[in-house]
């Protein structure tokens, strides 16, 4: 049948919401795609750090490159 979904609004600064929408624009998407894009991926890593003080203590993603 297809996926539901449902809106969701977020009060940013005027700052990020043009960033954002300006990256939306080079990425040829919509805004709203960016955000709930960018919504999944950050509530996936909160949920592997456990509590938003942790996600925001510790970077998670990518190991820096060892020097050789």
């Amino acid at each position: 049948m297809g996926e539901w979904k449902t809106s969701v609004t977020v009060r940013v600064n005027p700052a990020l919401r043009a960033e954002l929408w300006q990256f939306a624009t080079r990425e040829r998407r919509s805004l709203g795609n960016i955000g709930a894009t960018l919504l999944e991926w950050a509530f996936e890593q909160l949920k592997v750090a456990g509590s938003t003080e942790r996600l925001l203590k510790f970077q998670l993603g990518r190991k820096p490159a060892e020097k050789s």
